[in-house]
C-alpha cells in the first residue's frame, strides 16, 4: 500500500506589508504596494482555504515582493525591486538574511523532513496574475505551472486541470500559462534539490480579476480548485497503490 502524499501549501506573495525599518524606502509608493506589483491579490485567501480543507501545512509571507522577491533565486536580477536594488549592499544583505532566507529555509527543511520520513511531497505554491500585462490580455482563469520533463508533475497537472474542467467547464484552465513552469522560481529551485520521485512542485496561478470582483464567482472558483486538488491527490495515490 503506497503511503499518502504529503501536501504542502505555500504563498510567497500574500501581502503588501513593509516592516517599519524599511518604510522610508517606500514613501510615496503606497499605490504601487497595493497593486499586483506589490502582492498577489487572492493568493493567500485561496492558500488558506486549501490548507484548511485538506489539513495541509501552510507557509506564507505577507511582506511585499517589492522589498525582496521570495519567488526568485539569489542572483536573479529581479530578486530586489527598482526600489530596493539601489540601496547599500549591507542593507540588501540584511533584508536577505532577515526576510528571504528564513522563509525559504523553513519551507525547504519541511520538505526535506517529510521526504526523509518516506513521503512524496506535493507542493502547491499559490499565486495570482494580473488580467492584462503590458497591453496583453491573459486568456485564462487558472494556470498550472510545472516542469513537463518531470512525470509526476505532468500527470498531476493533467489530472488537476481535467478535474476542474469537469466541474466548471466555464473556467479556462491552462498549463504553463501565463508563465512557463521551468522559469526561475521557488518550485524550480526545489526541483534541483529533490528528485521527481520525492517532490512534485506546482505553481497555481489564479487570474486575480476573480479575487478583486469577489462574490459568488470567486467563491465558486476557490471551491472548484480545492475539490479538483483533492480529487487529483486521490488519483495520484490510487495510481501509486496500483503500481506498488
Amino acid at each position: 500500500m503506497a503511503k499518502p502524499d504529503h501536501l504542502l501549501i505555500t504563498c510567497e506573495h500574500g501581502g503588501s506589508r513593509i516592516p517599519a525599518r524599511y518604510r522610508p524606502l517606500f514613501a510615496g509608493s503606497e499605490a504601487l504596494l497595493q497593486s499586483h506589483r506589490g502582492y498577489d491579490p487572492g493568493a493567500l485567501a485561496l492558500a488558506r482555504e486549501m490548507a484548511r480543507a485538506l489539513d495541509a501545512p501552510l507557509f506564507f509571507s505577507t511582506t511585499s515582493r517589492l522589498l525582496i522577491e521570495l519567488n526568485r533565486s539569489i542572483g536573479h536580477p529581479r530578486l530586489y525591486s527598482d526600489i530596493t536594488r539601489g540601496v547599500p549592499p549591507s542593507l540588501r544583505r540584511e533584508i536577505l538574511e532577515n526576510l528571504y532566507l528564513p522563509y525559504r529555509n523553513r519551507v525547504e527543511a519541511h520538505i526535506a523532513e517529510a521526504i526523509a520520513q518516506g513521503s512524496r511531497v506535493v507542493h502547491v505554491s499559490s499565486h495570482s496574475f494580473t488580467p492584462v500585462l503590458d497591453g496583453e490580455v491573459r486568456n485564462a482563469d487558472i494556470g498550472l505551472l510545472y516542469d513537463p520533463a518531470r512525470p509526476g508533475e505532468l500527470k498531476f497537472c493533467r489530472s488537476w486541470q481535467a478535474r476542474i474542467e469537469q466541474s466548471a467547464p466555464d473556467l479556462k484552465v491552462r498549463r504553463n500559462y501565463p508563465y512557463t513552469g521551468t522559469s526561475d522560481g521557488f518550485t524550480a529551485y526545489l526541483r534541483r534539490r529533490f528528485p521527481d520521485s520525492a517532490y512534485v512542485g506546482v505553481e497555481l496561478e489564479i487570474n486575480h480579476w476573480h479575487a478583486l470582483k469577489g462574490g459568488i464567482g470567486w467563491k465558486s472558483l476557490r471551491q472548484r480548485v480545492i475539490a479538483g486538488l483533492q480529487q487529483s491527490l486521490a488519483d495520484m495515490h490510487g495510481a501509486a497503490s496500483q503500481a506498488s
